[in-house]
């Protein structure tokens, strides 16, 4: 694995740096990243591997667009079963009726707060893609 033979830094949002710990296999995984066949060009660069990532085409940012959707509703679902688990355990409770019902508001309310920020951060990140 590279990281554990280097360190990896983004110089820009376009390039990769990669500095081994040992500059005595830069050629090494300069090949090994070639040979991996990743659509990547990586360039030895004195102590250093530089790695320029090529522009996204259309029909890959709508692929990464749809897989971050997916993975977006996999979130909501994932906090909605929280909040269902959470209110099942609020009713156990056998708590007054008063206890129960603020108790109920303050998850639901944390449920929405979770979900608009899992919305807007998709919603930038949707905006990112389409504008690299």
């Amino acid at each position: 694995k590279v990281l554990e033979l280097a360190t990896i830094g983004a110089q820009d949002p376009q390039t990769l740096v990669i500095t081994p710990f040992d500059g005595s296999i830069i050629e090494e995984i300069r090949k090994g990243i070639n040979e991996a066949n990743v659509g990547l060009n990586p360039v030895a660069d004195g102590q250093l591997i530089r790695i320029s990532i090529p522009p996204l085409s259309q029909e890959r940012r709508e692929e990464l667009i749809h897989l971050m959707r997916q993975k977006l509703e996999a979130g909501r679902i994932m906090i909605r079963q929280i909040r269902h688990e959470a209110m099942e355990n609020i009713k156990k409770a056998n708590l007054p009726e008063d206890e129960t019902s603020r108790l109920e508001k303050e998850v639901q309310k944390t449920t929405d707060e979770f979900i608009a920020e899992i919305d807007a951060l998709g919603k930038k990140k949707e905006e990112d893609l389409l504008q690299i």
